[in-house]
């Protein structure tokens, strides 16, 4: 085995697909699967063998996920259009009696990003934020920030959004998915905390609100004072009287479903491990993702949209296909990119490597995943793009825990969060934080910090586990 060529093979296919990516018109998919045709002349795999491990590597990766990112965004789409997500957080407001709203909005932001894409949600909530600046004098500049990371957390972190949905497919049956998103919403739970407490600092230091004309303006330091203490009193704004809203039983619902029932299914397997009967056959049966997210798709269309007509909630469920087109053949074409990566045996010479120094495994993923968010600005793209990229070489390194591994590459996607994300334009123009400071030492540094301390719990856990 040719070592040298294999290293040259890798570094020559990530830099074709940076290139592609960033100075061409090609879609992302498109320019994995340039990429890892790269790869594999440049490693030694023969020509004809290169289609074929393209297409089984595209098909194999779907073949588990394909059904659940679909089925998730489309109920994503009922929830966002049929205001689930507004009453989720009006819920925790008014079970925190009007106060701690940024503790209010970062539950929220944490919860809807599980089912909704992190940009429309932001969208979705920006009305309820406005208002309570509006109302108590609140920093619109830190609600929103602890909004918008607290929406990242999840969105990076927790299937089955579509990103670490893809990640965990990565790594095939070394990582029971149940496990994963109870164990990414035990890790979000520290890091909601840290961006809480930085959310209040930077709402402080850049303090804006919405007047009594809905104008988002700045405040000076002396009237920031004199907000703050005002805000401190218990207010609750009222939802807007002239939309329809879901309860709150029924808006929590679709989120809840396919978390209780995947994680009952990874439990009763754990504790009655060999036992095959009907119950545990029945509990395995509605815990497997595709039945969980498809039983929380019927839940939403028809308990929160059973008063669209027929004709609404299709044209509804058809916007969230569209929405989540993209991510499917990005995640297929990752797939693709990884078998070239497996069969060229790349991943081998790296793990060797890795095996044999002192770098920590769990900084591979985490790295590459952030220097990919700062290239491509898809934190989607990143997470997935580094899976497919590491996930080959980190299974082989024994003793490295794959959901560990698999979480380092979802939080270090979001490491960076510059002019190349969506995500950025979208909240700093909501929300008109267009000052650079405000969004460099405010949003980035919030990014920066909460993703670097996430890697640093995780390494934690990693030592004691």
């Amino acid at each position: 085995m040719d070592v040298t060529r294999l290293l040259i093979a890798l570094v020559v296919g990530m830099a074709v697909l940076i290139v592609l990516i960033m100075k061409t018109k090609l879609h992302p998919a498109l320019s994995l699967v340039i990429s890892a045709v790269v790869v594999g002349i440049v490693g030694g795999v023969g020509l004809t063998a290169i289609p074929g491990l393209i297409t089984s590597g595209f098909g194999n990766t779907l073949a588990g996920i394909g059904l659940v990112i679909a089925f998730g965004c489309m109920m994503g789409q009922v929830m966002e259009e049929t205001n689930a997500a507004k009453v989720m957080a009006h819920t925790f407001i008014k079970a925190l009696r009007g106060k701690n709203e940024e503790v209010a909005m970062g539950i929220t932001g944490f919860l809807v990003s599980i089912p909704i894409f992190c940009d429309s949600a932001l969208i979705v909530l920006a009305p309820l934020v406005k208002s309570i600046s509006q109302a108590k004098k609140k920093s619109l500049t830190g609600l929103a920030l602890i909004m918008a990371c607290c929406l990242n957390i999840t969105h990076t972190s927790v299937p089955p959004t579509p990103g670490p949905l893809a990640v965990v497919a990565q790594f095939g049956d070394t990582i029971d998915l149940g496990a994963y998103i109870l164990f990414g919403i035990a890790m979000g739970i520290p890091l909601m905390i840290v961006i809480i407490i930085m959310g209040r600092i930077v709402g402080r230091k850049w303090y804006k609100i919405v007047d009594e004309n809905g104008e988002i303006i700045d405040v000076s330091p002396e009237q920031a004072k004199e907000y703050a203490v005002l805000s401190s009193q218990p207010t609750v704004p009222e939802l807007d009287p002239n939309e329809t809203y879901p309860s709150a039983f029924m808006a929590f619902a679709p989120i809840l479903i396919p978390v209780v029932l995947i994680l009952l299914s990874t439990v009763t397997s754990m504790v009655y491990k060999g036992e095959d009967n009907i119950v545990t056959q029945l509990i395995a049966f509605f815990g497997s993702p595709v039945i969980a997210i498809a039983i929380a798709l019927l839940v939403s269309i028809y308990g929160l949209a059973g008063n669209k007509s027929r004709q609404e909630v299709l044209d509804c469920l058809e916007r969230g296909v569209k929405s989540c087109g993209t991510i499917i053949l990005i995640t297929g074409a990752g797939g693709a990119f990884g078998n070239i990566i497996k069969s060229s045996g790349i991943g081998d010479v790296i793990a060797q490597g890795l095996a044999n120094s002192n770098l920590p495994v769990l900084l591979l993923p985490f790295l590459v995943a952030a220097i990919l968010k700062l290239v491509l600005g898809s934190g989607t793209v990143a997470m997935t793009t580094t899976a497919t990229i590491c996930a080959p070489i980190l299974m082989q390194i024994p003793g490295a825990n794959m959901m560990f591994c698999a979480y380092a590459a979802c939080i270090g996607a979001q490491v960076f969060s510059l002019h190349n994300d969506s995500f950025f334009w979208v909240l700093t123009r909501t929300f008109k934080l267009d000052k650079l400071d405000v969004q460099i030492f405010g949003y980035e540094a919030m990014q920066f910090v909460w993703s670097w301390v996430g890697f640093g719990i995780l390494s934690i856990v990693n030592l004691i586990f």
